[in-house]
């Protein structure tokens, strides 16, 4: 049983205005901001760390400015680290979005798919897990995601794999191009 790091990087800023609900979204982030957190997070990382990525653009953009600072590092992208598909909410502002279907949201929060067509957060557990379960015991990983599954990350690291209601969801999120790590032991 070897000590294994897993480190989560949440892209930059989109290039959104705030307040709008964003998920499956696939918006670029602002460039500088995203060179500045590549600059920074190159700094740290361990070299032959295993580079993962969403396949969102604001995620793929991080990959490969930090791929351009680091030649030994690669990437590959992993659909299951993309953020929340909030369906029909997407690209809508937040305050545009009807109080009853937030309410509906909050009251069936794990199996709730959002925005009439969306994701639930069930889902985004168990596609988060799954990635998760198949981490090398025998390097470091580096995942370039989003907010939503650094959070489901982290209540995996926890030995929580279902979140039934939204006071369980944890309220505080990573902050654009914010890094953690998450101490593990895998077998």
């Amino acid at each position: 049983m070897g000590a294994h790091k897993l480190w989560l990087v949440r892209h930059a800023q989109p290039l959104l205005e705030p307040g709008v609900c964003y998920g499956r979204l696939d918006v670029a982030a602002d460039p500088q901001a995203t060179r500045i957190c590549a600059e920074a997070l190159a700094e740290v990382l361990p070299s032959c760390i295993a580079v993962i990525s969403s396949p969102l653009q604001r995620c793929e953009l991080l990959a490969q400015a930090l791929q351009g600072l680091r030649a030994d590092l690669t990437y590959k992208t992993d659909a299951r680290l993309q953020e929340m598909d909030f369906g029909d909410w997407e690209g809508r502002r937040w305050s545009d979005i009807p109080q009853a279907a937030l309410a509906a949201w909050t009251a069936r929060f794990g199996d709730h798919a959002v925005g009439g067509h969306g994701e639930t957060v069930a889902a985004v557990m168990a596609r988060t897990a799954a990635a998760f379960d198949e981490l090398s015991p025998a390097t470091d990983t580096l995942w370039i995601t989003h907010a939503g599954v650094m959070r489901a990350a982290g209540l995996i690291a926890r030995g929580v794999r279902q979140v039934a209601r939204a006071d369980q969801w944890p309220v505080a999120g990573p902050a654009y191009g914010q890094w953690c790590t998450l101490d593990l032991h895998l077998s």
